[in-house]
């Protein structure tokens, strides 16, 4: 079973493969977008132990020279250090504006890999093979680069889109039951911000997708795909619409930072941050409480923490101000209307609707 899609951006439009043991399958699909012959696969061990040779071998079958850059795992490794490490193989080993690279991992691998082609020799090709339902739907998709500062998440980055994507859903047989629940978190925005459908889809079907049904998943995350890519055709470096993919990430992102890194998964803290955001949303007449109540509940039934750690109001405002989001010094929140539907709006008087929102969490927690 193989679906397709593309994400239309003129002639920097790009194909995305989905399918069920698909990986060897890999060397077709660079060929067919003319990928560099020469290319360097940049993993971490994890992942190479799990992919690392037969990704490798299908690739050499269809006639690239490849070799493997193993960086570090996590998140806390997502920085300019590690960055470093890349290019000092890739000047090693003579790349140069021909040859390309191939993220294979999950979201830090691909945020690191997407950025390094980005900016060593001022642009080189890049594919995405993400392996975590997370990068799966979402960040492989859109052509978001970045590295993480001490004082925020993503703050130095660029907009490079791959030319490729290649999404093996085979690969979740390996992820951790904690990560493929922070890769829902993200799955489960789309149906809140875009399509009330898909959101009761996710919920009839949460039994399916956590035995991880191959047909149930690769539906998941094509619908997930195609709306990601609807919403980076209209926007694509984020000017205006495409600021509604962050439902849940300003909260989230502020967890991330105050917690440390890697204390939460990424879809954990926008899992917390989409309740919290529901919750100012519920405050401002935007959704019900019944809403509320299906938001919580389904990131619940996926094994989601929704309840923020008790840091105060100020440390959380001071963390949401480094958000990407703030323009002009003033922080805009992305809001549901209801499921289905949202809108980005400045929100007067933040911090006393934070701190009721807080004290409403922390009470039902």
């Amino acid at each position: 079973m193989l679906e397709r899609l593309v994400v239309g951006l003129g002639d920097r439009a790009y194909p995305i493969w989905i399918g069920h043991g698909i990986l060897d399958r890999l060397g077709e699909a660079l060929q067919a977008v003319e990928f560099p012959k020469k290319l360097a696969i940049v993993t971490n061990s994890a992942i190479a132990d799990h992919y690392g040779e037969l990704v490798q071998q299908a690739l050499v079958d269809s006639g690239f020279a490849v070799s493997i850059i193993i960086l570090p795992d996590g998140e806390e490794h997502k920085n300019f250090i590690t960055l470093q490490k890349i290019f000092d193989q890739l000047i090693e080993q003579g790349f140069d504006r021909s040859s390309g690279l191939l993220a294979l991992g999950g979201g830090v691998i691909g945020d690191m890999v997407g950025f390094a082609a980005a900016i060593f020799l001022r642009g080189i090709a890049f594919a995405q093979v993400p392996t975590t339902l997370l990068a799966q739907v979402d960040s492989s998709v859109g052509g978001k680069t970045a590295v993480n500062h001490p004082l925020g998440k993503n703050l130095i980055g660029a907009f490079y889109q791959p030319r490729h994507v290649h999404i093996d859903v085979a690969t979740l047989a390996t992820l951790p039951n904690r990560e493929f629940a922070a890769g829902m978190a993200e799955v489960v925005k789309y149906g809140v911000i875009c399509d009330r459908e898909f959101f009761n889809v996710l919920s009839e079907q949460r039994e399916a997708l956590c035995q991880q049904d191959p047909e149930a998943l690769i539906r998941v995350v094509k619908k997930s795909c195609q709306i990601k890519a609807n919403v980076v055709e209209i926007d694509e470096k984020e000017s205006s619409f495409r600021a509604i993919l962050n439902f849940g990430h300003t909260f989230g992102h502020a967890v991330e930072a105050l917690a440390g890194y890697g204390a939460y998964r990424h879809g954990e803290a926008v899992a917390i941050g989409m309740v919290v955001a529901a919750e100012i949303s519920r405050r401002l007449d935007l959704c019900s409480q019944q809403d509320v109540s299906a938001i919580r509940e389904l990131l619940i039934s996926f094994g989601l923490p929704v309840d923020p750690p008790t840091y105060s109001v100020a440390d959380y405002i001071q963390a949401m101000q480094r958000d990407k989001k703030v323009s002009e010094g003033i922080l805009r929140l992305v809001l549901n209307r209801g499921i289905g539907d949202c809108l980005i709006q400045e929100v007067p008087g933040l911090d006393a609707l934070l701190t009721d929102t807080l004290k409403a969490g922390i009470s039902r927690g």
